[in-house]
């Protein structure tokens, strides 16, 4: 090898450590392009909050607030997406349809929650009694080692199964959503293709000839006041959008804001076509 090529590659490795250490993931080191069209939205709204996607084309991050989107926050329920991943990675339910008993509170969040259903219809309904029933069986040890693969976040679980992703010690910003999501979309995690796939599919809320937008939302200390997140991608062909969206929730009458306000930063971006307002099936 060329003395010059040594000297490349040394700085390549070293530039990889700093990477590594100092905790920037690939999506935290693109460029940031702040589209200024989003900011009235949110001001609108009334709301404080960021939105970030990952425009693969151009290699670049184009968003509203990139001080907020490198913040850290409580995933919620848009941890079903990686938790149903690992559960289907890991064989704990044989497919997304696999039927769940109801094993949590007699009077639950929801009432819809009650009756035995599988993860499509759980994730519709953010079901997350069934869900803490997926992360029992994946175990702490396995679900911390699936974090650590997907590079998921701080990858904390702290000492309880059910509920480190709801209350901590779990926590991602939106930059590092968008890195998740982007391999999940382009079927590129460590695990296996057709979990992902799978996943791809229970995710899938609207769509057109030409596109589909897959997404979940979150909701960190509901009913009361927290953090709402929106999160997703949309997909064009082969091309794929990752986003994500979080606001700060003064209480339940700001929930429907999370879509409201992803979709409508979506189409003044071009991802989504003008005018659509179709909500979740």
């Amino acid at each position: 090898m060329h003395k010059d090529s040594k000297g490349v590659w040394f700085f390549v490795f070293l530039a990889g450590i700093a990477i590594t250490f100092l905790g920037v993931t690939p999506a935290v080191a693109l460029p940031w392009k702040e589209e200024v069209v989003l900011q009235p939205l949110f001001e609108k709204a009334g709301v404080e909050g960021t939105f970030v996607m990952l425009d693969e084309r151009n290699n670049v991050l184009r968003g509203y607030n990139r001080v907020r989107a490198e913040q850290r926050f409580s995933p919620a329920s848009t941890f079903k997406i990686p938790n149903s991943l690992i559960a289907l990675s890991l064989g704990v339910v044989a497919n997304p349809d696999e039927l769940i008993p109801y094993k949590g509170d007699p009077n639950p969040f929801m009432r819809e929650w009650l009756v035995p259903m599988g993860m499509r219809g759980a994730i519709k309904v953010s079901n997350v009694p069934l869900y803490q029933e997926l992360a029992r069986r994946i175990g702490l040890q396995r679900m911390q080692s699936a974090l650590q693969q997907l590079q998921y976040g701080n990858e904390q679980t702290g000492g309880n199964v059910t509920t480190f992703w709801l209350r901590g010690p779990l926590a991602i910003s939106a930059l590092e959503q968008t890195q998740f999501l982007l391999g999940l979309a382009k079927r590129t995690l460590p695990f296996p293709v057709v979990a992902q796939q799978q996943v791809a599919e229970i995710t899938r809320i609207d769509g057109r000839p030409g596109w589909s937008l897959h997404a979940k939302t979150g909701w960190q200390n509901a009913p009361g006041a927290g953090v709402g997140w929106w999160v997703g991608w949309v997909q064009r062909g082969d091309e794929v959008t990752p986003f994500a969206l979080n606001i700060a929730m003064a209480g339940s009458g700001d929930a429907h804001k999370r879509e409201q306000l992803g979709r409508r930063s979506l189409q003044l971006m071009g991802v989504l076509p003008a005018g659509d307002q179709r909500p979740p099936d």
